[in-house]
């Protein structure tokens, strides 16, 4: 009999290795739920959590009434400046690439005063990194409200730091009011995106042998009715989600879950009633809060026996990996499209480089002549070769140009790709590199692979590991 090869998906469906990481040699596999297990259309959550908060914010009596959510206007991973009110595109050194003044991009010369001597670290008081694709209604409403603030419209905030401070709190109220929650689960179908494979991705998991579990910080009634929605369908006859799930734990106060040692409560019913628990917790049942340690009791597995897969990068990777040592998976769904378009783009790219080293072969050239005149030699033959080498510079750059121009704007017209700044990493992917294990668009990325993969990081490359040796 010949050999079956499981088909594989399309390459922005790939799962990407930072770290190696053998499948194999997992006992258990945790999963978050919102923007993970389950996936929002982007554009109608993100519209109605900005529309939550702007109408929050029209309540206290801002001028917010025509301000609208505008897709593509902003990217998962841009840093907020508290100082200036910029929203910032970093690269993984901390400078600047790209800096937005309200919802228009800043020029150069004023983008170089501003950060030509600014390393740029979130971890400090001035710098939020927004790193999620819940953020990007949070930085849409702070970007229009800033030209709003520019324009003497808005006396009841004295600086963009306070500004900022009052639009995550409009934010964070439209998520705790549950009026948000409640108009998602009035009409899943349009705000959910279900996709059958994620179901039988987890069933391949479960069929050998791991221990799933589903750890959110969302609440037991939520929970409960998305995940019915979007897994049950896609699941054998007379089974439900519940059955793919040796634990279930809802309202977890991640990333406090990995850090604590929070009790555990049982929850007793659909409309999230709780008793307290003794010892550990039982497989089937849901339980409210709770820590990574009574997990790893439970189980009776540790560190890196148990993979976590999640799209926060704090809440759901860093507390995970630095804590409790557990291997860790990144949902980035925007990857996907960003990859596709990197994917579209690729002959266009692969001329562009053709481009840059006859560039760089023509600067090195111009480099050496005027290096000769200086030390005043040929100068009669030199003097005209070089106003040639520079016309057929000139000539290279207006080729250059619009390529390079394109490029830039690969992904998003006004960022470009999620995972560059420029020619480099940008500040999340340089994140995603130092914090996750493996990274992917979607958990049903993991049907490709089956539960048996060995993922191997590849070898890491440094700027030398192109130049050529010299064997003389």
């Amino acid at each position: 009999m010949s050999d079956f090869l499981f088909p594989k998906g399309a390459p922005q469906r790939g799962i990407f290795c930072n770290r190696t990481l053998n499948l194999r040699s997992l006992g258990a596999i945790g999963y978050d739920m919102d923007y993970t297990l389950v996936q929002y259309h982007v554009r109608e959550w993100e519209t109605t959590a900005f529309n939550h908060a702007r109408d929050r914010m029209l309540r206290e009596g801002w001028p917010v009434e025509k301000l609208e959510f505008t897709p593509h206007l902003m990217i998962q991973g841009l840093i907020v400046d508290l100082e200036t009110g910029n929203l910032l595109k970093v690269n993984r050194f901390g400078f600047v690439k790209t800096a937005f003044h309200g919802t228009g991009s800043m020029n150069y010369e004023d983008q170089r005063r501003l950060y030509s001597r600014i390393v740029v670290d979130h971890r400090e008081d001035r710098f939020i990194f927004l790193s999620t694709l819940f953020s990007l209604s949070e930085a849409c409403l702070f970007a229009e409200l800033v030209e709003l603030f520019d324009t003497d419209q808005l006396p009841m905030v004295a600086d963009y730091e306070e500004l900022y401070w009052r639009v995550r709190r409009a934010i964070d109220g439209a998520h705790a009011e549950g009026l948000l929650k409640a108009e998602i689960l009035a009409d899943l179908d349009r705000a959910v995106d279900r996709d059958p494979q994620t179901a039988e991705a987890l069933l391949d998991q479960k069929q050998s042998g791991k221990k799933l579990m589903l750890i959110t910080n969302s609440d037991w009634p939520y929970t409960r009715l998305l995940m019915a929605h979007a897994i049950d369908p896609f699941l054998p006859e007379g089974t439900t989600w519940r059955d793919l799930f040796d634990l279930v734990i809802v309202s977890s106060r991640k990333p406090d879950f990995f850090t604590s040692r929070s009790p555990a409560l049982e929850v007793v019913n659909d409309e999230g009633m709780l008793k307290p628990v003794e010892g550990k917790l039982e497989k089937g049942k849901v339980y409210f809060g709770g820590n990574a340690a009574l997990v790893e009791k439970t189980l009776g597995l540790e560190g890196d026996r148990i993979l976590y897969v999640g799209d926060h990068f704090f809440g759901d990777v860093h507390a995970t990996k630095s804590t409790m040592r557990w291997r860790t998976a990144l949902v980035v769904r925007e990857l996907e499209s960003d990859l596709k378009a990197a994917y579209a783009f690729g002959e266009q790219e692969q001329l562009l480089e053709e481009l840059m080293e006859q560039k760089n072969v023509l600067e090195r050239r111009i480099a050496q002549m005027r290096l000769r005149l200086q030390r005043g030699q040929d100068k009669d033959e030199l003097k005209p070769r070089l106003e040639e080498l520079r016309t057929e510079f000139a000539a290279l750059d207006e080729k250059i140009a619009p390529l390079a121009r394109a490029s830039a704007r690969t992904g998003n017209a006004n960022w470009g790709s999620l995972m560059r700044a420029g020619n480099d990493k940008s500040y999340l992917a340089d994140y995603v590199e130092r914090h996750a294990d493996i990274y992917t668009s979607r958990v049903s990325n993991f049907l490709f692979e089956t539960p048996f993969a060995y993922f191997r990081s590849a070898r890491g490359s440094l700027p030398h590991d192109k130049s050529a040796p010299d064997l003389d």
